[in-house]
C-alpha cells in the first residue's frame, strides 16, 4: 500500500469522522443552547491541544487567537443553524464554504475563473432544488447555515495569510482552539449564567443542576466530540494530507456533507427526499468543481 493510498484513506476516515458531527451537535441541541454544546466540544479539545501552546512564539499565538475569533462567530451560526434546521440541510449549505473564498477574490477585483462560474451555477441550481419543496422551503436555520457558510469562507481565507505568516502550525490551530473555548465562556458569562441577586437566588442551582445533568448524560457524546472529531481527527488530517494531491483531497471533502446526510438517518432519522437529494448532489458537483486543480491551502486543519 502505497504512501498515497494511505493518505487517501486517512482523508476518507477524517471525512466521515466530520460527517458524524453534525447529527451529534444537532441531538445535543434538544438538551443544551448552542453555546453550551461549542464550548464544551472546544474545551475538552484545548486540554488536548494545550501541549503545542508550550514555548510558542508570541506571533504564533496572536494570530491565532485571531483567527479563532472568527471561527467562534463560525460555530456560533453553524450550531445556531442546527437547532433550527436538519443536520443534513445545515451540512449541505455550511459546505458552501469552499466557494466563498473565490467570491471575495471577485469582490476585491479579481476576474473569477471559468470553472468558479460553473460552480456557482452548480451550486445556486443545488440550493434552489433542495430548499424547494414545500415542507422543506428556506427557513431562519437555512439562513444561519448560509451565514455560517460565509464565516467559514472568511476564516479560510483569513487562514491562508496566516499560515504563512507562523511559524507552527500546530501552535495556529491548538490557539484557535483554545480561543473558541474561551470566548464560548465569555458568551455564557455574559449572555446566559444568571448573574443578578434575583438570578442568583431563584435559577442558580437549577440551572447548574440542569446542565450537569446533562452533561453526565451525554458525556459518551462530548468526549466523541471534543477529544475525536476535534483534537485527535487534526493530526490524521495532517498526514493524509501531506500524502495526497490537493485535487484529492477536494474531492474527498466535497462528499462531507453526504457523510452527514448518510450518519443523520442513522442517528437521527433525518430522510431526504429523491428532489432533495438531486440538489445534493447539483450542491456537491459545484463544490468539486470550484477546488479542481486549485490548491487547497494546507492551513485547513480546523474540523467541521
Amino acid at each position: 500500500m502505497t504512501h498515497q493510498f494511505r493518505g487517501i484513506l486517512a482523508l476518507l476516515l477524517v471525512t466521515l469522522v466530520w460527517g458524524t458531527t453534525f447529527p451529534a451537535m444537532k441531538a445535543l441541541t434538544a438538551h443544551f443552547s448552542p453555546i453550551w454544546i461549542v464550548f464544551i466540544r472546544f474545551l475538552l479539545a484545548s486540554v488536548l491541544m494545550l501541549p503545542f501552546l508550550w514555548r510558542a512564539r508570541y506571533k504564533d499565538v496572536r494570530i491565532g487567537a485571531l483567527v479563532g475569533a472568527v471561527l467562534f462567530i463560525c460555530y456560533v451560526f453553524q450550531v445556531e443553524g442546527l437547532a433550527l434546521t436538519s443536520s443534513n440541510r445545515n451540512a449541505f449549505i455550511t459546505g458552501l464554504n469552499v466557494l466563498v473564498v473565490p467570491l471575495l477574490g471577485y469582490f476585491a477585483g479579481k476576474k473569477p475563473e471559468r470553472r468558479i462560474v460553473v460552480a456557482l451555477l452548480l451550486a445556486l441550481a443545488g440550493l434552489f432544488t433542495l430548499c424547494s419543496e414545500g415542507d422543506a422551503a428556506w427557513s431562519r436555520g437555512d439562513t444561519l447555515a448560509l451565514l455560517a457558510a460565509f464565516a467559514f469562507g472568511l476564516y479560510v481565507k483569513m487562514m491562508e495569510g496566516a499560515a504563512r505568516e507562523v511559524g507552527q502550525l500546530m501552535t495556529l490551530t491548538a490557539m484557535q482552539i483554545v480561543t473558541v473555548a474561551l470566548c464560548s465562556a465569555l458568551w455564557l458569562l455574559a449572555r446566559e449564567i444568571p448573574r443578578t441577586q434575583i438570578e442568583v437566588s431563584a435559577d442558580m442551582l437549577n440551572y447548574w443542576g440542569n446542565i450537569g445533568a446533562g452533561v453526565r448524560a451525554h458525556v459518551l457524546q462530548f468526549l466523541y466530540l471534543g477529544v475525536i472529531c476535534t483534537a485527535a481527527i487534526i493530526s490524521l488530517q495532517t498526514w493524509g494530507q501531506s500524502h495526497s494531491t490537493a485535487n484529492e483531497a477536494a474531492v474527498i471533502y466535497a462528499f462531507e456533507p453526504g457523510a452527514a446526510a448518510f450518519f443523520a438517518y442513522f442517528w437521527l432519522g433525518e430522510v431526504m427526499t429523491p428532489l432533495a437529494w438531486m440538489g445534493a448532489a447539483l450542491l456537491i458537483s459545484g463544490m468539486i468543481v470550484s477546488q479542481w486543480n486549485a490548491e487547497r491551502p494546507a492551513a485547513a486543519l480546523v474540523p467541521e
